[in-house]
């Protein structure tokens, strides 16, 4: 028996290509060798950046790697190709465009402008690039910041867009004993100097959408939402419908309320729904932002949706946009990987 297995990408443009994986090698490793435009980053399964769904044949984990995947995802054919091994000769679909890779990431310096505590527990860390320098993203992706002092890097998606360089925001979620948080609240102040690099991930703003956009944001996942709202906005001709359904645990972790009535200002057909688990009041809803999700909201059969936060309101997300008639494909989500 071949220890050869032919594997082929089917990108969301129509383009396909193939490439033979030895037997032990990466799906991933093999694609990047022959020069195929897939998705990375981490390339240790704990970004998720380089997510594929197996649509023929059979791949599966390489024995004792462990990653961000949730077992259902597993199970509906998700992988990870850095972390998947070829059992047969296979096809795998990528939700993007074949050139939608071709973006290399760069590194970049940037300034601290200002540091702002925006909520209990983030904080808005403005920046901007140093002359000279550039670093263009799609509305979702991410970059990489590094810690000043330490090697340790932190990925975080701007909830600025392209069009605002050379300015970048971020939103960052404040834990307990994290090195990006502590040097924030003790250290960070303006005109420092930061290592950045980029544009990362797979999960961005599909463009010329027309239907109905749907888009469920928990904690500091509304950055990447806000960057897509903004991108949409920024767009020539009709806009789609918009619907954000944002939560938090209780209305002091909520931020950026004000920013987002001033954007349903600028965009009427931006529809939103504050939700918190704990203490709602007033215009709050209570529960999280997929309770605030209800059955009439998905009307069109060509919804998108855009999901970001953890990992079960991802999965809660995804099942219930679907029981509702969503198409799994037109489902776009980043979940919150663990920093380390």
């Amino acid at each position: 028996m071949s220890s050869v297995r032919n594997v082929t990408f089917n990108f969301r443009d129509g383009k396909a290509t193939s490439v033979a994986v030895q037997q032990g090698e990466s799906v991933l490793d093999a694609a990047l060798a022959a020069g195929i435009p897939v998705i990375h980053q981490c390339r240790s399964g704990s970004c998720s950046s380089c997510m594929a769904k197996l649509v023929e044949g059979r791949a599966g984990m390489r024995a004792g790697a462990s990653s961000t995947l949730l077992r259902s995802e597993y199970d509906a054919g998700d992988r990870l190709l850095c972390l998947t091994e070829a059992e047969t000769d296979c096809t795998f679909a990528l939700n993007y465009a074949s050139d939608a890779g071709a973006t290399q990431a760069v590194q970049a310096h940037a300034f601290v402008d200002s540091v702002d505590k925006v909520a209990t527990n983030v904080v808005r860390l403005r920046l901007e690039l140093a002359e000279g320098a550039w670093l263009d993203f799609k509305p979702g992706q991410f970059i990489q910041v590094r810690v000043p002092g330490t090697n340790v890097t932190r990925s975080y998606s701007p909830a600025s867009t392209a069009s605002d360089l050379p300015k970048i925001e971020l939103l960052i979620r404040v834990l307990e004993d994290g090195v990006m948080s502590k040097w924030l609240e003790l250290d960070a102040k303006p005109d420092d100097v930061l290592e950045i690099e980029g544009p990362f991930g797979s999960f961005f703003l599909r463009e010329k959408v027309p239907a109905p956009h749907i888009m469920v944001a928990g904690g500091t996942g509304l950055a990447p939402i806000l960057s897509m709202i903004d991108s949409l906005r920024r767009q020539p001709g009709r806009k789609p419908p918009i619907l954000l359904s944002f939560g938090c645990a209780t209305p002091e972790q909520l931020f950026c309320l004000d920013d987002l009535e001033l954007r349903k200002q600028w965009l009427p057909n931006l529809t939103t729904r504050i939700s918190v688990d704990h203490h709602a009041s007033g215009d709050l809803l209570a529960g999280n932002p997929v309770d605030a999700i209800r059955d009439a909201d998905v009307t069109h059969e060509n919804a998108v949706a855009y999901l970001c936060g953890p990992p079960r309101m991802i999965e809660a997300a995804t099942t219930k946009l679907v029981t509702l008639g969503l198409r799994p494909e037109n489902i776009y989500a980043e979940q919150f990987a663990p920093s380390n």
